[in-house]
């Protein structure tokens, strides 16, 4: 817990987005009580699905207010500790950009990766299908070289100081070793050394459990 005085709970899972969303409060100082938690239990089910129809976390819950949904949670926290690391201003625009950018094309092959290579051995010994392994790694090399590209000439990608954008671009980098074909990108991996320098970012559950 970082603060002695939360006022809010943050749901969190070991899952991709709950990681991030957990990273970003830790960053931030947020006054957040950290909670793990299972909505998707059968028994925890009905106590969820008023705070997320969805049943995922992960959840910010103030009193009678509930966030969901990973960007939203980190915009929320930013406003709590009045931080500009959700960008406002001339910076908005570029965030918005690059949120778009890692949903659509970026992350969406790497979640996927995430997904068969880090996340499902965990808990199945299905197999994934070897033809559409090389494909998400393919899409990711495509989308990778526009990111390595953009980070040539800057150390962060919104103006020149860390973002909520860096987060939620690198959200799946940490598992680059076990998931994503990133070695060749030396922008990225320059970018994404950075990130692994904060505390908040490298062991975001550390000391919670």
């Amino acid at each position: 817990m970082e603060s002695s005085t939360p006022r809010a709970v943050l749901h969190y899972t070991h899952n991709l987005n709950p990681r991030l969303a957990v990273a970003v409060a830790r960053h931030l100082k947020a006054p957040v009580e950290y909670r793990r938690s299972r909505p998707r239990d059968p028994a925890q089910a009905a106590v969820f699905e008023p705070l997320n129809p969805n049943l995922l976390c992960p959840i910010l819950v103030e009193g009678a207010r509930s966030t969901w949904e990973t960007d939203a949670v980190a915009c929320r926290l930013s406003q709590m500790v009045e931080s500009s690391f959700w960008p406002w201003g001339d910076g908005l625009v570029d965030l918005v950009k690059w949120l778009s950018w890692s949903a659509h094309h970026f992350n969406r092959a790497a979640g996927d990766l995430y997904f068969f290579r880090v996340s499902r051995p965990s808990w199945s010994d299905e197999v994934a299908d070897p033809a559409l392994l090389a494909q998400l790694d393919g899409e990711l090399r495509v989308h990778a070289k526009v990111l390595d590209d953009a980070l040539k000439d800057r150390r962060w990608l919104v103006g020149d100081r860390l973002s909520y954008a860096d987060f939620r671009v690198a959200c799946a980098l940490p598992f680059e070793k076990a998931a994503l074909p990133l070695q060749d990108f030396g922008n990225i991996q320059r970018w994404h050394a950075q990130l692994m320098a904060l505390a908040a970012w490298r062991q975001p559950f550390e000391g919670l459990e």
